[in-house]
């Protein structure tokens, strides 16, 4: 081998190296978000650094929201509530059934009644659902403010959040909802109260939007996964779990955008994949031919509840796209899909039409409609969606968040 055949072949093994790095490194990126379009939040970030003023007030509604978590300065945990849980562990999460209430015609109240719609004011004296929330806005806010500003003072304080509530043993809450929505008098907990984990899928997003972050060490990232990896396990095989997967409304559907958004996260294919089978199934059990799904139309809040199942359908076909299985479009042998169920209610949400079905208080148009309408002009060139975002939010409509995590312009 002459000086000429050992230059080229050294040569193309370094490429052969970079190729190889690249390939893993997008992989690697790919991998750390699941459920928000990576495409649209990386275009977006370039046209804001290429002095996109149409994206501006967007932008600086985020880092207001941002800098508003940062001035108040408070971390979360589940060690501050005042009841102590069932099992004596403070650390683990425990809340109440939001439409149940004391019965009137009981002197001690119990067992609580419930009134479908109407939310119990003492479920707010359990800390832990409302610092739950709390946690889960605040990583979702700052891990955008800092993917978009790469500015680490937004991703410290989701980090420092972070640890709090998953890695710290002295707050850490364990990985389990056993006493999560109980209902006085009947239960120390139910499968329904997984739900107020749910955006535990964008906390995963938050993680890998500041996973580039050098203070997020590989011990981070490696306790947390197995904080998900515990999780999974007790949401698969606990009763409270096998309960809220077997339920045929929304929390069905929640269930298994969660447990999607776990495996991706634990690295478990095959329990990712299943759970796309079990999607489809959902949707030709629990949609109706017309495309609304019955056990939501039943509701007290009905078009909060159609809504609110097309938003973790949404998620899962995000989520979808990552394993390369299309979700948006989808049909089932009968005609059942995720497009078909936004398409009958997108004229409602995008106020064309007024709701028909009962609905005992307003409907929150500006924060639950807006995402799907511009997930819908987005996904299914649903150019109404774009003029309702404009009319339900009006003089605020340049100021959405959707302006930076979906291609709306």
């Amino acid at each position: 081998m002459n000086l000429f055949q050992k230059n080229m072949k050294y040569l193309l093994l370094v490429v052969s190296c970079m190729i190889f790095t690249t390939v893993c490194y997008a992989q690697s990126e790919k991998k750390a978000v699941f459920a928000l379009d990576m495409t649209s939040l990386a275009m977006n970030k370039s046209k804001l650094k290429a002095g996109n003023m149409k994206l501006s007030p967007a932008y600086q509604h985020l880092l207001e929201v941002a800098d508003k978590t940062l001035a108040k300065n408070k971390i979360y945990t589940v060690m501050e509530k005042k009841q102590t849980p069932p099992s004596g562990d403070m650390h683990d999460y425990m809340s109440l059934a939001i439409y149940y209430w004391p019965d009137p015609e009981k002197s001690n109240g119990l067992p609580y009644i419930r009134k479908d719609g109407q939310i119990n004011p003492e479920v707010e004296t359990y800390k832990d659902k409302a610092n739950i929330s709390n946690m889960m806005n605040d990583v979702t806010n700052l891990s955008l403010a800092y993917y978009f500003s790469d500015d680490t003072k937004y991703s410290k304080k989701a980090i420092e959040q972070l640890r709090a509530w998953f890695l710290d043993p002295k707050t850490k809450m364990n990985p389990n909802f056993n006493f999560a929505q109980a209902i006085k008098g009947k239960n120390d907990g139910r499968g329904i109260g997984i739900i107020e984990c749910r955006e535990f899928i964008k906390v995963i997003d938050a993680i890998g939007l500041i996973s580039t972050d050098a203070s997020w060490t590989n011990q981070d990232q490696q306790q947390i996964e197995q904080w998900f990896r515990d999780y999974l396990q007790w949401f698969m095989t606990s009763k409270n779990g096998i309960e809220e997967m077997n339920t045929k409304n929304n929390h069905g559907v929640w269930y298994d955008a969660q447990k999607l958004s776990y495996a991706l996260f634990t690295k478990n294919q095959e329990i990712a994949l299943n759970t796309i089978t079990s999607i489809k199934e959902r949707l030709e059990l629990q949609m109706d031919d017309t495309g609304f799904f019955p056990e939501e139309m039943e509701r007290t809040i009905s078009l909060h509840y159609a809504a609110f199942i097309i938003e973790p359908l949404f998620l899962i076909a995000h989520m979808s796209d990552y394993l390369k299985v299309d979700m948006w479009n989808f049909t089932s042998s009968t005609g059942k899909s995720i497009k078909k169920g936004f398409e009958v209610l997108a004229p409602y949400l995008s106020q064309e039409k007024p709701w028909f079905a009962e609905q005992i208080k307003p409907f929150e148009f500006e924060s639950n409609a807006t995402p799907l309408l511009a997930q819908g002009f987005q996904k299914y060139n649903c150019k109404s969606c774009l003029q309702g975002i404009y009319q339900i939010n009006q003089k605020n409509a340049d100021a959405v968040l959707s302006h930076l995590t979906s291609i709306i312009d």
